[in-house]
């Protein structure tokens, strides 16, 4: 029953993710193609370490999960509300006009994709095993891709400034990586 149960919900997530993704998905060189990929790996970690969420609560892995996961929703609310505000996008948040350099920004160039990538790593540490690394693994090799991509694109759109706020920041996590 509950394998059912997480297929039917695999399907249905994976055709919202695929409608929203489309468009991407006909484009290899397009951030969405690898953005796709990085969502499956997650949903998949999701639904393989689901019945383990609540398991055993007070155990060291499971409070690292919840450290990330925590670290994952502050970053992603964090993250949109500046791109939203200071970036001030024309249209999607992808398209902002002003280089963004506070709040998370002043120590990392990617809160949004770390929020996934602490997404994966907290949901892998709800059951440590062999699958859920190699999938927690492939999110963030494709979130690393998709930030490398995000890097080339906003040379171009902002020129010296953004090499300038490379070099003073990190990609993902403040002072490591």
């Amino acid at each position: 029953m509950l394998i059912l149960l997480k297929l039917v919900i695999f399907v249905f997530v994976s055709v919202g993710i695929l409608v929203l993704s489309w468009q991407s998905l006909r484009n290899p060189r397009s951030r969405g193609f690898y953005r796709f990929f990085a969502f499956e790996s997650i949903l998949i970690l999701i639904l393989l370490n689901l019945e383990h969420w609540f398991r055993d609560p007070f155990s060291v892995h499971q409070i690292v999960s919840w450290l990330l996961l925590l670290c994952s929703i502050v970053l992603v609310a964090h993250g949109f509300y500046l791109l939203h505000v200071i970036g001030r996008p024309k249209s999607g948040i992808e398209s902002t006009t002003t280089l963004v350099m506070v709040g998370a920004y002043k120590y990392i160039r990617h809160p949004l994709y770390s929020s996934l990538l602490f997404l994966a790593w907290g949901v892998f540490f709800k059951d440590v095993s062999l699958l859920g690394g190699i999938l927690a693994s492939v999110a963030t090799a494709f979130l690393i891709v998709i930030a490398k991509m995000e890097e080339a694109e906003n040379i171009q759109k902002f020129g010296a400034e953004y090499t300038v706020y490379m070099k003073s920041t990190r990609m993902f996590i403040p002072f490591l990586f």
